[in-house]
Parts: structure tokens; C-alpha cells; sequence
């Protein structure tokens, strides 16, 4: 089963938008990994400044490999002067139920909407 990593972010006042430009242009340090499933990026709409990032990964040990990487250091050098704080939770993934019925992409949910 997929190996889930949610991370927790708080970001610097006032730097959210460069928080994500940038995220952005580095994610695929973490996307080109062979483990790496995809991730997320969201944005608390409770707390000012609050970010989530979900990945997803193949097995833990394909997560633990990539954490222990030198791209992995390298990616969280660029990230690090707009986090104040935050944690990471790591989870196994026990079931999925698939839509059966809706968009299949970003877009088409847009124009449903």
C-alpha cells in the first residue's frame, strides 16, 4: 500500500506567495525520485501562513532512501528561510474508494463547478 508523508508548514509572515512560487519550481527534486507518487501543495484556509504538503510514495523505504538523499537536503535548503515551524506525520495508506462518477481533470471540475 501507498506510504503517505504530510508535512505541516508555517511560513514567515508575509512570504506565503514566494513559499509557493518556489515550492513550485523545485517540486520536481522530490517528483523525480522513482518512490515518488505525486504531491500536494495546500494552504490552511483557518490559520494565516499555514501550509500542508502531502506525498505520496511507493513504500517507506523508498520515502526513507529519498529523505536520507543529498537532493532531499538540497530541497530543503531552498525552502527553509520561509518556514517559522511546522511537523511531519507519516502514514500508511489502508484503503482508497475512487470516485466512481465526476471530472477526471482540474479543469473539467472547474466547469462543473
Amino acid at each position: 500500500m501507498t506510504y503517505r508523508v504530510m508535512l505541516r508548514m508555517e511560513i514567515k509572515e508575509g512570504m506565503g506567495r514566494e513559499f509557493e512560487t518556489v515550492w513550485v519550481a523545485i517540486g520536481d527534486s522530490v517528483t523525480s525520485h522513482p518512490a515518488n507518487l505525486g504531491q500536494w501543495l495546500s494552504r490552511s484556509e483557518d490559520e494565516t501562513g499555514v501550509y500542508y504538503i502531502v506525498s505520496d510514495w511507493v513504500d517507506e523505504s523508498g520515502f526513507r532512501q529519498f529523505e536520507k538523499s543529498e537532493r532531499h537536503i538540497e530541497h530543503r535548503q531552498k525552502l527553509h528561510p520561509y518556514r517559522s515551524g511546522g511537523g511531519m506525520y507519516t502514514m500508511q495508506v489502508v484503503a482508497h474508494v475512487p470516485s466512481s462518477k465526476g471530472p477526471a481533470t482540474h479543469e473539467e471540475w472547474e466547469a462543473a463547478r
